[in-house]
């Protein structure tokens, strides 16, 4: 398989299925689920205390992508959320804004007239979330009104009944054109890493969602258990360095759902740290997509219980 020539992902023309395999097989196959567990529970153990400083969790925090995907939402929620966010950047302006405010595709056009920092992204999840079961034509249509309306980020869920069905070639099509729908936007490929079932499918879906032009690959929507863990983020950010090592090109790593402690916010940082190093601990390369972090971790900040957002 021809490997892009450009962070933002020149494309190859479809490949057949057995090419797929064979670029997959120029990687290692990821190691047992048992020994993932082992390893990530000893690393966390060693490097994760030495992480819980004012200077992480500042950081941390300027890697949100703030999240309010609710049923219930409504254009006066989205209209006030958003508003939060503009007044945290003059309450709070020694401290880092949130790196995104991520929204259903249809409040769009409510963020972007209403938010005034400059350097937040609007994000939308898109593509028949958070089961990817539609039509691509309409996956496509959803995307294009979102960015329309003012999104600049894109978060789609990978097909994961084609991918556990082997059919490879329509899974990475799917994404190539909804990357080509994005242009220079960015492009976040969830792998609802808890529906995969090993650490072997989710190296394959992370490979198989960098080829296909993702900018990030995100562990999971939230709409299922489980979502987010540190085994599924140590696979990939494995699959993610060893990417880099053969095409050159940075692929941001996004852990969502089931984020619930600041603890767990520092779990992340540091397997990141640890396996990706420090040139991908900061908003353009790491993102928490959370809606409950942003308020424990401003308490923790503060040194006292605030519920801001």
């Amino acid at each position: 398989m021809e490997h892009p020539a450009h962070p933002h992902h020149a494309h190859t023309p479809a490949l057949t299925p057995n090419k797929y395999a064979a670029a997959l097989e120029r990687y290692s196959p990821a190691p047992a689920d048992a020994e993932v567990a082992v390893t990530v529970a000893r690393l966390l153990a060693d490097k994760a205390a030495a992480n819980h400083t004012l200077e992480v969790k500042k950081l941390l925090f300027g890697c949100i992508d703030l999240t309010s995907l609710n049923t219930t939402d409504n254009d006066e929620h989205i209209l006030h959320f958003t508003r939060r966010v503009n007044d945290f950047d003059s309450d709070y302006p020694d401290l880092p804004h949130v790196a995104a405010l991520c929204v259903y595709p249809n409040f769009a056009e409510v963020v972007r007239d209403t938010l005034e920092v400059e350097a937040v992204h609007i994000a939308c999840v898109s593509a028949g979330f958070p089961s990817s079961q539609t039509f691509t034509e309409v996956k496509i249509a959803e995307t294009a009104l979102a960015l329309a309306d003012g999104a600049d980020e894109i978060d789609i869920v990978l097909s994961v009944g084609r991918l556990l069905a082997g059919d490879y070639e329509s899974v990475c099509d799917e994404i190539q054109e909804l990357k080509e729908c994005c242009k220079e936007a960015h492009l976040k490929v969830i792998l609802e890493t808890g529906a995969l079932g090993s650490a072997g499918q989710i190296r394959t879906a992370s490979l198989l969602a960098m080829y296909s032009g993702a900018d990030f690959i995100k562990t999971s929507t939230g709409k299922m258990q489980p979502a987010a863990t540190p085994e599924a983020a140590y696979v990939m950010c494995q699959a993610i360095r060893d990417y880099y090592e053969q095409t050159g090109i940075r692929v941001g790593f996004k852990p969502a759902g089931g984020l619930n402690s600041v603890g767990d916010a520092i779990h992340y940082y540091t397997i990141v740290k640890e396996i990706l190093g420090q040139e991908w601990l900061d908003r353009d390369l790491f993102r928490l997509g959370t809606s409950r972090l942003a308020n424990l971790l401003l308490s923790d900040i503060l040194g006292e219980e605030t519920n801001y957002f």
